[in-house]
């Protein structure tokens, strides 16, 4: 029971962070308006291949950066969930940008991998979340949940892109940006809870 409670708080945390709705929005704004579904549907395959090798490669190599740099768990959680109230605060105000004239010289299945993928997909908030989540697996039984919640999300994220441009029609600017906020809104409060109790760990180290 307990390990089913930590796969649903790891999905609906991810699915929060990567917020695939407010995404396929940005990346909608980013590649041409006379894009085809056919080609729509390989940008999100490449997408979803990009941000599923980022999970991989930041769950084999994460422990080893913290490793290498010495930084402690909690302080990454305290900075971690800094890094999260900030695009918590973001999203919730609607604010996210991408310049266009940077990446107007790029075709749309480039834009796919660089800077859909990452960093707009998979950015910093999603990488010390992952993680996070990874030191706090006391078992290989809990760190295959993450992988499997992470999976899920991914296969999520794959079918909203490639169905963006029926979800802007059905839903429209309104209807995304309501979604980014909500998520903006959950993303934040997991934000104070890493920060509070990163700060709680390292008090009580020092105390």
């Amino acid at each position: 029971m307990e390990l089913f409670q930590n796969f649903l708080q790891q999905t609906i945390t991810l699915f929060a962070i990567m917020d695939p709705i407010g995404v396929s929005a940005i990346a909608l704004s980013l590649l041409s308006p006379n894009i085809t579904k056919t080609q729509i549907a390989i940008i999100a395959k490449k997408t979803t291949s990009t941000i599923l090798i980022a999970f991989f490669v930041v769950l084999i190599t994460g422990d080893l950066v913290l490793k290498l740099f010495g930084i402690h768990e909690d302080s990454l959680k305290v900075m971690g969930g800094i890094i999260l109230l900030l695009m918590a605060i973001t999203m919730v105000r609607g604010s996210v940008t991408v310049n266009k004239k940077e990446n107007s010289d790029k075709n749309d299945e480039e834009l796919a991998i660089i800077p859909i993928g990452i960093p707009i997909a998979f950015g910093t908030g999603l990488f010390t979340t992952i993680i996070i989540f990874k030191n706090q697996a006391a078992s290989s039984v809990e760190l295959f949940s993450l992988v499997i919640s992470f999976c899920v999300n991914a296969l999520v994220f794959y079918l909203v892109l490639k169905n963006s441009i029926y979800i802007k029609k059905y839903i429209g600017v309104t209807g995304q940006n309501i979604v980014t906020k909500l998520m903006g809104l959950i993303v934040g409060a997991l934000a104070v809870q890493f920060i509070i109790s990163g700060v709680v760990h390292l008090a009580k180290g020092y105390f």
